[in-house]
């Protein structure tokens, strides 16, 4: 009985910590000395902890297009900060702010977001590593 005990003590232990080991700092995918900017359109919102995503569809000079990644906060940091599920439609022609991935991959970690209409959304995640939000890095 005491052995269950244990077992079920240690699996319930790793059970608890499983999401922590998903989540990473800033500095861990993305360069604060790589700020990149991007003009895309929103192809896709996801709501999921521990980051929010926005995929969008950029142009290139050539014609073709590229899918690009973009990391947000949590979905309750976009919240409070007044960025709702309807804030981002499909469809929607964006400017995004924010950090290239240190892979060179299609990702990148958002700041900001221009809407067609001019305003701005903060969508960044202040984070471990993260550049401070009063950072604004424009190339």
């Amino acid at each position: 009985m005491r052995k269950l005990a244990i077992l079920i003590a240690g699996v319930s232990l790793l059970v608890s910590v499983a999401p922590a080991w998903a989540h990473h700092a800033f500095a861990a995918e993305f360069d604060s000395t790589k700020p990149i900017k991007l003009r895309g359109t929103v192809t896709k919102m996801e709501w999921i902890n521990p980051h929010a995503w926005i995929h969008i569809d950029v142009k290139n000079a050539d014609g073709t297009v590229t899918g690009w990644m973009v990391e947000g906060g949590s979905p309750n940091t976009l919240l409070r900060n007044g960025f709702t599920k309807a804030s981002l439609p499909v469809g929607t022609e964006i400017v995004v702010d924010g950090y290239q991935a240190k892979d060179a991959t299609n990702k990148m970690n958002g700041r900001d977001i221009t809407l067609p209409d001019g305003r701005k959304l903060f969508v960044g995640s202040a984070g471990q590593g993260s550049p401070p939000p009063d950072d604004k890095q424009d190339k």
